[in-house]
């Protein structure tokens, strides 16, 4: 007897052996139940398939030789045969080929019922009517709701407390952290925090220059804690010739030039929740599931919280 025989039938009986060890040999049984009974025919059914498949094809990859006329092109002196597609892969082609047409335009178009269309029409008219009934509130209410969108979308990273959890997400009760100042002064930033892609320049690029930056190591550290402190202490005038160009004299920025790095504002919150923000800790995503108002109250709330 062939080898690959023999081996068909160890497996199928060990196969068909632990199928029945598993299910029939279990107190119960089937229990009489056409589902079990159904499952456990097709389980058996596969198997015997699946063994009978696999000795035909490896009996013809071990017996048959090819034949027919070689095409002209070789690759390393391998050549192809000129053999037509088999029949039964061209008629399957091409009934999936008729099938696919029939699919998007008759079986389910492309302008049909959608669940996921539902479900953004829904959130669409929710956040309408959401923005209208809520439209008017200021001051504390606003606060109060940016909370609770807080809690419910912002505390997994960033803390009940929103001081960061240890270094993983940034520190909201201050606007800034050192590290976090240092890594944009070293590497620059690109972080649409004035809702475009305006660019601040990193270190090196300063001035167009590749091999030295108008601004050290020292005065980079030193810069970084003044920014840290709330523009305050040391580093005054490494701020005044290096950075308040662009982000003024009190660091509150300039429109359409540079955001504000001394204190959060609603505007920039509502910045970095639409177009997320990258840095010395890792990225921020884009919190595109909040509506304009909600992404307004977090604003009024983490502006709450440095003051």
């Amino acid at each position: 007897m062939n080898k690959i025989y023999l081996w068909g039938f160890i497996v199928t009986a060990a196969m068909l052996g632990f199928t029945y060890v598993s299910v029939l040999g279990t107190k119960g049984g089937l229990n009489d139940d056409i589902v079990n009974t159904l499952t456990i025919a097709a389980a058996a059914a596969l198997v015997l398939i699946t063994v009978f498949v696999v000795i035909k094809y490896v009996r013809q990859m071990q017996v048959d030789t090819a034949s027919g006329e070689l095409a002209d092109e070789k690759w390393d002196d391998i050549g192809e045969y000129l053999n037509p597609i088999p029949t039964g892969w061209g008629i399957l082609f091409l009934l999936t080929m008729a099938w696919g047409t029939w699919y998007f335009l008759v079986g389910y178009p492309i302008n049909a019922y959608s669940q996921i269309g539902e479900y953004n029409e829904d959130v669409a008219a929710h956040n309408a009517k959401f923005e209208a009934r809520y439209a008017s509130i200021t001051g504390d209410r606003l606060i109060d709701m940016g909370e609770s969108v807080y809690l419910a979308e912002c505390k997994i990273c960033h803390g009940l407390s929103a001081d960061g959890i240890d270094g993983t997400a940034a520190n909201l009760n201050v606007r800034l952290e050192a590290n976090v100042v240092k890594h944009a002064v070293v590497n620059g930033s690109n972080n649409k925090l004035m809702g475009s892609g305006v660019a601040m320049p990193g270190r090196k690029d300063l001035y167009n220059t590749n091999t030295e930056s108008l601004i050290s190591d020292a005065d980079i550290d030193v810069v970084s804690e003044y920014v840290a402190n709330g523009m305050t202490g040391p580093g005054a005038d490494v701020f005044a010739g290096a950075c308040a160009t662009c982000h003024g004299a009190d660091g509150k920025g300039m429109p359409f030039v540079a955001p504000n790095i001394a204190t959060y504002d609603q505007e920039l919150v509502v910045t970095i929740l639409n177009h997320g923000k990258k840095g010395v800790i890792g990225s921020m995503p884009v919190f595109d599931r909040l509506n304009t108002k909600q992404k307004e109250a977090v604003g009024a709330y983490i502006t709450s919280l440095s003051k």
